[in-house]
């Protein structure tokens, strides 16, 4: 029997990494993550995936060199337009009281209710855990995560939705975000579907 995750969170780590490898600007990278996030996207739908939640951008991520926010900023509007042209109901979570946040996602930052069997997404867009837990758990809409794909090899969460991952089980892709591949994807759920969930008990 196979168990598919109701909720996957996706880490798109490496696109600096990637861009730098290939003779790039680091900012120029994030560009290249948007046809990956399409892919999986569509990879979820087909095989039952009820919701995702990407990590778009942190609050960290705003120290770093301008042109870089602006180009991680530019692909999450790009990537909302992406996630809205493909019928799925999407949710923008943020500090949207932040200079950083964009404009154009202040539109998605209430949850929809449930309409039919559409897929649900969530984009992190100038998230942060302390502003989270410190605004009253902004993120409470957002329920537990099941499975959490990380690329670029790194193991770690990255203050990833603390509450909603305390159970959840997590797959590290050495490859980087850009290079992604319907492999790697389903890799991950042939590696979920031999974990023993237990949720404690």
């Amino acid at each position: 029997m196979v168990r598919v995750p109701t909720h996957i969170g996706i880490i798109p780590d490496g696109n600096r990494r990637w861009a730098k490898r290939n003779g790039l600007g680091k900012e120029e990278g994030y560009t290249y993550g948007l046809e990956p996030a399409l892919k999986l996207l569509q990879s979820a739908k087909r095989r039952g995936v009820k919701e995702l939640t990407y990590y778009g951008f942190t609050v960290d991520n705003c120290k770093r060199p301008k042109e870089q926010v602006a180009a991680f900023s530019k692909a999450c509007i790009r990537a909302a337009e992406i996630i809205k042209r493909e019928g799925a109901t999407l949710s923008v979570v943020g500090n949207d009281k932040s200079p950083m946040f964009p404009d154009e996602l202040l539109p998605y930052l209430s949850r929809p209710a449930e309409s039919g069997n559409k897929m649900r997404v969530n984009l992190l867009v100038n998230y942060g855990w302390e502003w989270d837990l410190k605004n009253g758990w902004a993120s409470r809409e957002i329920p537990r995560i099941d499975l959490v794909i990380r690329w670029g090899g790194m193991c770690r969460l990255s203050g990833f939705l603390p509450v909603q991952t305390v159970y959840s089980d997590i797959y590290i892709v050495k490859d980087l975000w850009p290079d992604y591949k319907e492999k790697h994807f389903d890799d991950a759920l042939e590696w979920y579907n031999k974990q023993d969930v237990t949720l404690g008990g």
